[in-house]
């Protein structure tokens, strides 16, 4: 199945039937027969760097869950590969659309740590600022992000900017109305956006075979025109490879694409979450073998592009990261009760200024009226 140039020409819209990789489980080479050139190996390296840093950052997130510190935490262990290799593939001016899953993408885009935890701590909608780092708000809903990317991509179409917009979806997000919303605007009105979806396997308990009958979601993209394709989510190489060239695809005005990543969550849902009720130890094991940031780490030292030396000041600043994130998230933040009401509008309705009046006087019947700040 082809689409057309504008001027005529066919191109291909099919994924390639199996997804691209470059490595073996192990991390040595496996390249197929496939267009994508391998990225720089400059490139990988500060993947690898990210990596290691994002998954320290994942791992010590985990832990301030049990120290009631983080009211919950949905943790991205093995899917590094697909957070980091998005964030690298574009500009500093694009823009990312991310879902509660992306904190790692976050901290590597570079929004501070303890920013990004903001919204699970419970302290406010939006820890950091979007317009600054141009990421919007973590999204929980499942795929409304996918609208807000198209449609600012549309936008950033018309001004003539040549930004791009990336939104993160998982793989039970793309049985959801608004994602097909989205995928339609895109392809009619030529939108600049890359929808990456994250097939980890599970929406919540549900597995992906309960979810679609579609033989691959890349597949997905087929109906709507949208140039389709899917990857190793495990491979950090292929990742960036096939990101590389969605980014380029859309920002040279050739519409948007949709990359399928196969990957793995490797701890549960949520903190509140018992995995060992819908899957096996057995099949965690296997994806455990393919582990993103191990594959890259052989590759490299295979390459003579990492060495012990090197990768030790890499989880040193790991460790340093942790150890910030410990400082930031032990310190109780000094909140402002009445900010709730501060973004919702730009000019606040009657209603939420009633609301924000009782919760003004309910506050002052417990405190000292000068301690409630207005």
């Amino acid at each position: 199945m082809t689409e057309r140039h504008r001027d005529g020409r066919p191109r291909p819209l099919l994924p390639s039937e199996r997804p691209i990789r470059f490595l073996t489980d192990g991390g040595t080479p496996a390249r197929g027969p496939h267009p994508y050139p391998e990225p720089d190996p400059d490139l990988l390296l500060r993947a690898y760097r990210r990596m290691v840093v994002g998954r320290r950052f994942d791992a010590q997130a985990t832990a301030l869950t049990k120290q009631g510190r983080l009211a919950v935490y949905p943790s991205s262990r093995g899917q590094e590969a697909c957070q980091v290799g998005a964030v690298l593939a574009l500009d500093d001016g694009d823009w990312l659309f991310p879902t509660y899953r992306e904190s790692v993408a976050l901290v590597t885009r570079g929004i501070p740590p303890v920013e990004v935890l903001s919204l699970l701590r419970g302290d406010a909608h939006c820890g950091y600022d979007p317009h600054r780092h141009h990421v919007a708000p973590q999204c929980t809903p499942l795929a409304t992000q996918t609208v807000h990317a198209a449609g600012l991509a549309y936008a950033e179409r018309r001004k003539g900017s040549g930004r791009v917009a990336l939104a993160f979806v998982g793989d039970g997000a793309t049985s959801e109305g608004d994602f097909h919303e989205a995928l339609n605007f895109a392809a009619v009105f030529h939108a600049p956006v890359v929808f990456l979806v994250q097939n980890n396997r599970y929406a919540i308990s549900v597995p992906l075979e309960r979810q679609t009958a579609a033989p691959a979601l890349a597949y997905k993209g087929i109906g709507y025109g949208v140039r389709s394709e899917q990857v190793d989510g495990n491979d950090a190489v292929a990742v960036l490879a096939v990101l590389g060239a969605a980014v380029a695809h859309a920002r040279s005005g050739g519409g948007p694409f949709l990359v399928e990543a196969h990957t793995y969550r490797m701890e549960p849902h949520t903190n509140a979450d018992d995995a060992t009720r819908y899957r096996a130890d057995a099949e965690t094991e296997r994806w455990r073998r393919r582990d993103p940031i191990a594959r890259l780490e052989a590759y490299l030292r295979g390459l003579g592009r990492l060495g012990d030396e090197e990768a030790a000041a890499i989880a040193a600043e790991a460790e340093e990261v942790a150890a910030r994130l410990r400082a930031g998230m032990n310190a109780d933040p000094d909140l402002a009760p009445l900010d709730l009401f501060a973004h919702v509008y730009r000019e606040p309705t009657p209603q939420l200024a009633e609301q924000r009046a009782l919760l003004r006087s309910e506050l002052q019947a417990e405190l000292h009226a000068e301690e409630v700040p207005v």
